[in-house]
């Protein structure tokens, strides 16, 4: 399974933003919080180590804890959004090194 980071993304966030607009998803954040977490370690899991997956999963599972931060401690959206962007940015930075493959290599056997 190549890249499969954009696929999982676009499935949990589609399915949690159904479940929540026709009310099937309980008004809890914290369950929101678990979907991106899960999400996150879904691609690491399904996609390995390689350029895409070590930038899409931990930046799902930032986005999990951070969700969770909002909620629960009322933490400002002022302050975790830019924190985000530098996340994102160190992942992206991280993800250029040589030491991280293009992709994951499947043998053919």
């Amino acid at each position: 399974m190549r890249d499969a980071s954009l696929p999982v993304t676009l499935i949990v966030v589609g399915l949690g933003w159904l479940l929540w607009e026709f009310r099937l998803f309980p008004d809890i954040d914290w369950i929101i919080s678990i979907g991106f977490v899960v999400g996150g370690i879904a691609v690491l899991v399904l996609d390995g180590f390689n350029k895409n997956s070590v930038v899409v999963g931990p930046f799902l599972i930032a986005i999990g804890i951070v969700w969770f931060m909002h909620d629960r401690y009322g933490a400002s959206w002022r302050l975790l959004v830019p924190a985000m962007l530098v996340v994102l940015g160190a992942l992206m930075l991280i993800a250029r090194s040589p030491r991280v493959p293009e992709r994951r290599t499947v043998s053919r056997e």
